[in-house]
């Protein structure tokens, strides 16, 4: 069964209006009076950090692979189609055709960079 995702989007006006009408769960002036072993403390306590290490010696910036600019004739009805599932409808064109890449693909090929 598909999974239902729940995602709501706010304008930054939105989001301070709805901090002035419903306050803020984050106590943000308690944590500015922090030193960082009490932040560092708080953190081991906390049940979802427990166990957790972060190693970030060896983190690197991955930027995505820019894309090919590209000018090809469709037949009308398949552009058309992809126009109506709305914004992003490009992204859509290029996931389908990486996932017949991706199928018709030699094994030695199979891993194409992400973009």
């Amino acid at each position: 069964m598909a999974r239902k995702e729940h995602i709501v989007k706010y304008t930054d006006e939105e989001l301070i209006r709805l901090t002035n009408q419903e306050g803020s769960l984050s106590k943000w002036d308690k944590a500015a009076g922090m030193t960082t072993a009490e932040v560092e403390r708080s953190i081991a306590s906390d049940l979802d950090e427990v166990g957790m290490v972060m190693d970030w010696d060896d983190a690197t910036v991955e930027l995505p692979q820019s894309k090919a600019v590209l000018n090809m004739r469709v037949d009308k009805e398949v552009l058309d189609y992809f126009r109506k599932t709305g914004k992003g409808y490009q992204s859509r064109i290029n996931a389908v055709l990486r996932s017949y890449v991706e199928r018709k693909a030699p094994v030695s090929q199979k891993k194409i960079a992400r973009g």
